[in-house]
């Protein structure tokens, strides 16, 4: 199945909180439950949280107890705020809900049932929508590899787990290796929730990628021995010049990539493009509970109390990026040219 699908009047997810130990398939069936499985990572990766904040308004309009038009316009922007609020530094939330809104206060609904089946209907187009852009950004994507194939470093989950279907970077990884281009990836662990060695490397497998998982810390010698060719990155937030808001350690992994003529790429839809920013230095950058540094699959590796800053993503400014790859085509810097392109 999709990591995220509505069915039977419910959202269907992946629990990714269970991956590797586990493959569990979990019922969402109200806005809270689906806050919940967005805030906790069950489900992750901004394409599928964007699908999962416009499945939650069909789920707020199907739960009303009062099931009429005014009753669901009269609560509909206080509960896309809440929702919203989740998880603020991916815009793809924002940007769903948001759409999701528009299109119910743009359109003209003679009965509650109509309205909730066209949100149903929207919702199911935004999922539809990021597994074909996801298609595309592939194609893009794997054009970028050299024919002989290459090494790719990768931070974070990228694959099919990380969207709604088909995957961003790993996505791009899975096209050149089916064109015949002889690929690798070098997946690191992601700290501290280890998306990279709980659910990259269970995507990489399922896809039949070649793959090794490395510490967080090991990308940058590895660059030094001439073992890494390439770095694909998934985005979180992309805003209009260029900077990119995504997993905590990019930025270092940008870096040490530059200090060895390394090209790094981007991987975005073009709903994660944010152009009411115009830098990075507006992204607000979410902070998360310190238990996800102090415990690692239940067991402390810390003093309970020890104070924590846990930042889930950091920007990395336009100059690192070689390209942003989208559903569109693939953007160069000036970036505020390239990406405007897309956007008009």
């Amino acid at each position: 199945m999709r990591t995220i699908e509505w069915k039977e009047d419910s959202i269907y997810i992946i629990d990714q909180t269970k991956i590797p130990e586990h493959y569990e398939v979990k019922c969402l069936n109200t806005v809270e439950e689906t806050m919940d499985a967005i805030y906790t990572l069950a489900v992750r990766g901004a394409p599928a949280i964007g699908t999962a904040g416009a499945m939650a308004i069909a789920l707020y309009c199907k739960n009303l107890e009062q099931k009429t038009l005014e009753a669901f316009y009269g609560g509909l922007k206080a509960e896309a705020e809440r929702i919203i609020k989740v998880r603020p530094t991916a815009v793809n939330l924002k940007w769903a809900v948001e759409q999701t809104v528009k299109y119910a206060e743009d359109n003209t609904f003679e009965s509650y049932m109509e309205l909730y089946s066209g949100l149903v209907g929207f919702a199911n187009k935004i999922a539809d929508d990021e597994v074909e852009n996801a298609k595309r950004i592939g194609e893009y994507g794997a054009s970028l590899v050299p024919d002989k194939g290459a090494n790719i470093h990768t931070h974070c989950s990228t694959g099919p787990l990380c969207t709604v279907d088909y995957g961003l970077g790993m996505g791009a990884v899975y096209t050149a290796m089916k064109q015949g281009k002889k690929v690798h990836v070098f997946t690191d662990e992601t700290r501290p929730r280890l998306q990279g060695a709980k659910i990259n490397t269970f995507d990489l497998k399922r896809m039949g990628v070649p793959y090794t998982l490395i510490c967080d810390n090991t990308a940058p010698m590895l660059m030094k021995q001439g073992k890494i060719d390439m770095v694909f990155i998934s985005a979180d937030r992309v805003v209009a010049n260029g900077d990119v808001a995504a997993k905590i350690g990019v930025y270092g992994a940008a870096i040490c990539a530059k200090a060895h003529n390394i090209p790094v790429y981007c991987f975005a839809p073009t709903s994660t493009l944010d152009f009411d920013l115009k830098s990075g230095d507006e992204i607000h950058i979410e902070e998360r509970s310190s238990e996800e540094v102090l415990n690692i699959n239940g067991v402390y590796i810390a003093p309970a109390d020890t104070p924590v800053l846990n930042y889930a993503f950091d920007v990395t400014p336009a100059e690192y990026w070689d390209a942003i790859i989208t559903e569109k085509g693939i953007a160069y810097p000036p970036y505020t040219q390239s990406l405007k392109k897309f956007m008009d």
